[in-house]
């Protein structure tokens, strides 16, 4: 039918952006050799400075593989990565993938319950820290079923001085734990040092194997691990590299400082930046002083991010003192980027910034504005090569409608995962007919391009971060004081959405929220902390749960 039409997207394509392509059955690790037979001299990773070659890099990685194997990590083991965008996140992810293993990605900015809940669903048995997660995974120990933990610091792959001063400025600020390296304790440096190099030769089966557990958010029944296999993830690199037809390779770098625990990055920087030999130019987290020099100083091209990155960068009030005009093209997801965000970053670098989708579920890129043809404001842009997508009913998700019409967009193509780990009902849910479900309220024009009028159920997008308000509820709803409580995001000019609690106390009970927030600090990830509590006396008469949070979104919306 019309509103399903491959057509109806493929027309308004740029010009040379193929509607199919072939994608080669390989493992992901293949996309490194790949790399480091084409540019063996080229800059892969550039960390504060700190240079390595692609050749270098794969020499790391196959030591590192070989290491791992030497710890008893085989093909189908989770392995866990706990760490920022750094060196030793790129080597760790491509040394697990070459041994047929599966990299589970986990924020370092998780708390210890969050932390168990990963490692546990996962069952995690070989886990590569960053030291500042060491006293976390300590205090957990005896909770998880941990066999290998190799620890590593920020400092190992840093230039002198900055190796120095750095392990001595946490040891000032109290950072920096004392670790008893021992068996099943392990220095990543000292694993690479000791093991041979060479490959393994392993056989990876690209369709069916998975090379990444991407975990979709909250805890508490929420958080589901989508197995997504070696074909996807290289079929989403080839979709996205199609699309950014202008790119060249072996020329460009990468500003790479949305984290790989997130596949957005992971996706559009590691995997899309080896792909094509560039240079990774990482950050371990984003501070905006911190980014405009390195734009000025190492000169980026491509810059993937979220809007707040966009917003922060504007906003600067020294930001014209920084050259940033070496960047050409961005691409910005996660969250909807307004216009006036758009024009105003646009103007600063002469750059390109196009507001794309994806999920999770789909390796992650399935939308994407056309880089050079026409953009459409509030639209996520069209399909990617050989991706469908179409919009369905919401009540039974099984009725195709019209163009215009506003129902559920549900999505199929090379990229979409395999499924839900250990979750069968849930991925029998997701994944019917051949279609993922994605649980976005969307509408389709006639052109093809698609609109996000609404998200999946009630999750909150703030600073690119996924944040269900279950499990938050959950977490508050266990303060002896608290008799009832309601998490929505409200609008913010800078997040996007900022966490709102509505608390309303048990009978008889004061609460502060100095005292919330503190109650919040040991059991959620900062950037899940409410910003904001609304403290009620009373609860309103008859209203619970669902209608409850009806009522107070109709309220903030009328405030608003």
């Amino acid at each position: 039918m019309e509103a399903g039409r491959e057509e109806l997207w493929t027309d308004h394509y740029e010009k040379g952006i193929r509607s199919t392509l072939q994608y080669p059955e390989i493992p992901v690790y293949y996309l490194l050799e790949r790399a480091a037979r084409r540019y063996p001299q080229r800059v892969a990773i550039n960390f504060n400075g700190a240079m390595m070659s692609y050749r270098d890099l794969l020499v790391q990685v196959n030591k590192l593989a070989a290491a791992l194997s030497g710890l008893g990590v085989k093909k189908g083991d989770r392995v866990g990565v706990v760490l920022p965008n750094s060196p030793q996140a790129v080597m760790s992810y491509f040394a697990i993938l070459q041994l047929g293993a599966v990299a589970v990605f986990i924020n370092p900015l998780h708390v210890e319950m969050e932390l168990v809940f990963f490692i546990n669903d996962a069952g995690i048995k070989t886990l590569v820290i960053i030291d500042t997660v060491y006293r976390r995974i300590m205090n957990i120990k005896d909770k998880i079923n941990l066999e290998n933990l190799i620890v590593t610091g920020i400092h190992d792959y840093l230039t002198v001085p900055y190796n120095i001063f750095y392990p001595l400025k946490q040891k000032s600020d109290g950072r920096a734990p004392e670790i008893p390296f021992k068996e099943g304790i392990y220095r990543f440096k000292q694993l690479i040092r000791n093991a041979p190099s060479g490959p393994s030769d392993v056989q990876i089966n690209p369709r069916e194997d998975s090379a990444v557990l991407q975990y979709t958010g909250g805890v508490s029944g929420t958080s589901k691990g989508a197995m997504i296999t070696h074909y996807n993830m290289v079929a989403n690199v080839m979709q996205f590299r199609e699309w950014y037809s202008g790119c060249k390779d072996g020329e460009e770098r990468v500003l790479g400082v949305l984290p790989f625990s997130h596949i957005y990055g992971m996706t559009c920087i590691l995997n899309f930046g080896v792909y094509i030999g560039a240079t990774l130019i990482l950050l371990p987290r984003f501070e905006i002083d911190r980014v405009l020099k390195i734009i000025n100083k190492y000169r980026p091209t491509f810059f993937p991010g979220v809007p707040t990155m966009y917003v922060a960068i504007n906003n600067h009030p020294d930001v014209k003192k920084y050259d940033i005009s070496s960047i050409s093209f961005c691409i910005s997801g996660a969250a909807p980027l307004r216009l006036e965000v758009q024009d105003r970053f646009e103007h600063l670098t002469g750059a390109r910034l196009v507001e794309g989708y994806g999920l999770t579920e789909a390796s992650p890129v399935t939308h994407c504005n056309p880089v050079r043809g026409r953009r459409k404001v509030g639209s996520i842009g069209l399909p990617l090569p050989d991706t469908k997508a179409k919009i369905v009913d919401l009540e039974t998700g099984e009725k195709d409608l019209e163009i215009g019409e506003v129902g559920e967009l549900v999505i199929s193509g090379p990229q979409v995962m395999k499924g839900y780990w250990n979750n069968p009902e849930e991925t029998a849910t997701t994944l019917r007919n051949g279609w993922l479900h994605t649980g976005d309220i969307a509408q389709m024009d006639k052109d093809g391009y698609f609109y996000i009028l609404n998200r999946k159920k009630d999750m909150i997008i703030s600073g690119g971060y996924n944040i269900y308000p279950r499990e938050l509820e959950e977490v508050l709803q266990r303060h002896p004081k608290v008799r009832e409580v309601v998490i929505v995001g409200i609008p913010d000019d800078y997040y996007g959405e900022s966490v709102k609690a509505y608390i309303f106390p048990r009978e008889g009970r004061t609460l502060l929220e100095d005292e919330l927030r503190d109650y919040c600090l040991n059991k959620l990830a900062p950037y899940k902390i409410p910003k904001h509590f609304d403290i009620r006396k009373e609860l309103p008469r008859r209203l619970t749960g669902a209608k409850l949070r009806r009522y107070l979104v109709k309220e903030e919306h009328k405030q608003a």
